[in-house]
């Protein structure tokens, strides 16, 4: 559960800088329809900022599996593991 509260608050930080608002709270249960602006254009942008932050690649169908910033936290973690 320490590695998943650190992801977090690491993907915090991205979520931030993507959405331009220092303010913006997430948790595992955050989903698109909790913040405002994100749309798919700014999902793209979220995905993109990920991968270039943790030098990593999802792929097509890992990036549409995704439903809530806790899936996404959880596959960071598989592929940091799997490095």
């Amino acid at each position: 559960m320490e590695k998943m509260t650190k992801m977090i608050e690491q993907l915090l930080s991205i979520f931030r800088n993507v959405f331009d608002d220092d303010n913006l709270v997430i948790n595992s249960s955050t989903t698109a329809q909790d913040i405002d602006g994100w749309d798919s254009l700014a999902h793209i942008s979220l995905i993109v900022a990920i991968e270039k932050s943790f030098n990593l690649r999802f792929s097509t169908a890992e990036i549409s599996d995704f439903e809530n910033v806790g899936q996404m936290a959880e596959l960071i973690l598989r592929k940091q593991a799997n490095v």
